[in-house]
């Protein structure tokens, strides 16, 4: 596996492969199972895998744990390379921005709603970031989980709305055994705060099978949910369709259930696709 540091690097090694069937799986770093699952479905897929570690400035918020964000430069190299990564790409900051960069903003109608409504800008800069990566990388597949569901479908958009010649490739959340998604924010939890923690895996769980049994309102499926996730601070519990315009009803196979949740100072993400 191939380290690149710089942008020379990442050409000269983009040039030199001798096929275009490349995939690319974005992250900032500090890798787990999830980031894991994304590599090896993409060395599945392709002839060629790099895997981006940058922890992007742009994307984080005054007040955010940018500072503080999980950084396992040697741990995530050793990690993706057993997943059969080709390449990891871990560029600067000062190299990947100039200062006075062209900037691009996130679609409104889809940015300005749940994270984007209590993170404004946050999507700008995710946007501003992958643009940068799909112009160099050029990879015929990229790969994303569903756990982030909103910058999915926000990269999803950008893609087409651009005429990016790119695959995004939706891929399955990863959870712990007891439910937990994975996520590198984990870490942040102490361990009663973990406990606290499966109770969003345990509301969607009763969201799905109120569904099962014929429950379709959203407001009861909200409620229900409201009461296993007390007495957790509920940034959001919200039931939309793929487009994230709020549903009276569930619609099956088109609705996304998606909540954020603070357990102690760790704020959480989670859904389900149903």
């Amino acid at each position: 596996m191939q380290i690149l540091r710089t942008i020379q690097e990442l050409k000269a090694w983009r040039k030199a492969l001798n096929t275009n069937d490349i995939g690319f799986v974005p992250t900032m770093g500090a890798l787990h199972n999830g980031h894991a699952s994304l590599i090896q479905k993409a060395t599945s897929e392709n002839s060629a895998v790099i895997v981006s570690i940058f922890v992007n400035p742009k994307q984080f918020l005054a007040g955010e744990d940018y500072t503080q964000y999980p950084r396992k430069e040697q741990a995530d190299l050793a990690m993706a390379k057993g997943c059969g990564a080709s390449a990891c790409f871990l560029p600067s900051e000062d190299e990947f921005y100039s200062g006075d960069d062209t900037l691009i903003s996130a679609p409104k109608e889809l940015a300005s709603v749940l994270e984007g409504q209590i993170r404004p800008g946050h999507f700008d800069g995710v946007c501003r970031v992958l643009n940068k990566f799909f112009n160099l990388i050029k990879p015929q597949r990229a790969y994303f989980g569903q756990k982030d569901a909103q910058q999915l479908l926000i990269v999803q958009k950008m893609v087409k709305d651009f005429f990016i010649d790119i695959e995004i490739k939706a891929c399955q959340i990863v959870r712990e055994a007891d439910g937990l998604a994975i996520s590198s924010r984990n870490a942040y939890l102490n361990e009663a705060e973990l406990l606290e923690a499966l109770k969003l895996s345990r509301a969607l769980k009763k969201a799905k099978s109120l569904i099962d049994l014929g429950t379709l309102s959203s407001a009861e499926i909200k409620k229900a949910m409201k009461e296993i996730l007390e007495p957790l601070e509920i940034d959001y519990i919200a039931i939309t369709d793929k487009n994230l315009i709020a549903r009276d009803n569930v619609v099956l196979d088109n609705t996304l259930i998606l909540l954020a949740v603070r357990v102690g100072k760790t704020r959480l993400i989670d859904n389900i696709w149903v």
